[in-house]
């Protein structure tokens, strides 16, 4: 049985038999995520205060404008992880390549890596709509007290040990999985501490809502037309519900607890679709699968995908199991 008064911390160390061969690592190493989570939040939560918003001139590797807070929040995550020396490397949408880390005292012998979004939906930041962080979380595929390489992060979203995302909106909720389920936590920012508010989350089996840029309409496959006229079709519980934020954190987060599909399908403009393979879609699909929902890239399951690169891209479909399997019929037909 769940107790709301229960803190991240108090249930980290309850559950952590639930991690095989664990030695403590990765429960440090979700601690480490949370104290981040809530330096970042701080942060987001005065932006209006200080010079942190807009953007900062730069781009990074996907050719995106990168705003202050973009760098900020990668900077506070890398930060943080290298700190608590806890994982053997770190891999960021914001960065070029991976960070190989040699902890002083352990010498490569730590097991985890981490793949991070530092801040989903950055560009909404000026205009105070919800944005938030995903993480994802592997054991290394190469010997422990060798420095990582490409090959640790480059797994298959069924390999994840744990994945999880921050949403910065009216509340701060931390939302996360080691595939025993999804359980959010609420920030008391009074006190700074989450509580166990949303205990075993799931996807309604069907929902009434579908979430997509419809600005792209006129460059999306058939399939997808054809799904998105359905969703609009006077008939049986439709038409569905349009509703986009443009933050995939808080479009899936919603859809969770309400029922419905997110797509971010390929289009004529973005041949391979938009979302990073390995900093949203897998740690999103593992999410989705242990909340009873589903994800795919309108073929094929999300977590099979075998990555080629590190900024790989795929088309997304993800949420109410029903409605995601109906997507698909449309894509094949």
């Amino acid at each position: 049985m769940f107790s709301k008064n229960k803190t991240l911390g108090e249930f980290i160390i309850e559950n952590q038999t639930e991690f095989q061969y664990s030695t403590g690592e990765l429960s440090k190493l979700i601690n480490a995520l949370r104290l981040a989570a809530k330096v970042v939040n701080h942060e987001v939560n005065k932006a209006g205060l200080v010079d942190i918003l807009g953007a900062a001139g730069d781009t990074n590797i996907q050719g995106e404008n990168q705003q202050k807070l973009d760098v900020l929040a990668n900077e506070k995550f890398i930060q943080t992880l290298k700190n608590r020396e806890i994982v053997c490397g770190i891999a960021s949408e914001e960065e070029d390549d991976f960070i190989s880390i040699n902890s002083q005292d352990k010498n490569h012998q730590n097991k985890y890596v981490v793949l991070i979004d530092p801040l989903d939906g950055s560009s909404n930041i000026d205009v105070n709509v919800s944005v938030g962080t995903i993480f994802s979380i592997y054991h290394r595929v190469t010997p422990v007290g060798t420095p990582v390489t490409l090959e640790d992060f480059l797994q298959p979203g069924k390999n994840q040990v744990a994945a999880g995302y921050i949403i910065y909106g009216t509340s701060t909720m931390l939302v996360y999985t080691t595939g025993h389920g999804v359980n959010g936590f609420t920030l008391n920012p009074a006190i700074g501490t989450f509580y166990l508010s949303h205990p075993n989350m799931q996807f309604p089996e069907t929902g009434k809502i579908y979430s997509v840029n419809e600005g792209n309409y006129i460059h999306f496959p058939q399939g997808v037309k054809d799904y998105i006229k359905y969703c609009q079709k006077e008939e049986g519980d439709r038409p569905y519900t349009s509703r986009y934020i443009g933050s995939l954190v808080s479009d899936f987060h919603r859809n969770m607890i309400k029922g419905g599909i997110y797509m971010y399908p390929k289009s004529s403009k973005a041949q391979k679709g938009k979302l990073r393979l390995l900093y949203e879609c897998n740690p999103m699909a593992f999410l989705a699968e242990q909340a009873d929902g589903k994800a795919s890239d309108g073929y094929q399951r999300i977590m099979e995908i075998q990555p080629t690169e590190l900024h790989e891209r795929v088309p997304f479909f993800c949420g109410s199991k029903r409605m995601v399997e109906k997507a698909e019929e449309f894509m094949k037909s």
